[in-house]
């Protein structure tokens, strides 16, 4: 249940488990940051992301790995970091898009996602923000590449 859900009683139910835990990570990520120098952030939060993705179930781990290939390939100027506890990549300091793990989030499938930094707005006024994520075909790598390319345009 999310802040705003409510139980029998009519008060707020709270953050799940599963978001305090998340919003826990955050935080332990902003102060991780805040005490690392210029020089080796960048080189760290790769290292954050590639651990964290180690981490995962085979299944999950197997996607991440070659998400994180193709978005650092497609867009190199993006930099891997955690984003509450996920892969994500960012530019100048802003994530631009990420991977949520649905083994990590107890869901039945993984996700890819673009946060509004990304240059993904169409002029019809709807556009997918998130995608499902199973496992990878090579069509599924190319659509991936040409839309990260395109939110960092």
């Amino acid at each position: 249940m999310g802040a705003n859900a409510t139980g029998k009683s009519g008060k707020s139910a709270g953050f799940s488990e599963q978001e305090r835990a998340a919003m826990k990570e955050r935080a332990a990520e902003l102060r991780k940051e805040s005490g690392r120098g210029r020089g080796d952030k960048a080189a760290a939060d790769e290292l954050d992301v590639l651990s964290k993705i180690a981490e995962m179930e085979a299944a999950d781990r197997a996607v991440a790995e070659r998400i994180h290939a193709v978005v650092t390939s497609a867009a190199p100027e993006l930099a891997p970091k955690l984003w509450y506890g996920q892969p994500a990549y960012a530019r100048k300091g802003k994530v631009v898009c990420f991977f949520r793990s649905g083994k990590g989030d107890k869901e039945r499938y993984s996700s890819f996602g673009f946060t509004p930094a990304a240059n993904l707005d169409d002029p019809g006024g709807l556009w997918p923000t998130s995608y499902a994520v199973v496992e990878l075909t090579a069509k599924a790598e190319e659509t991936i590449a040409d839309l990260v390319r395109k939110a960092v345009s």
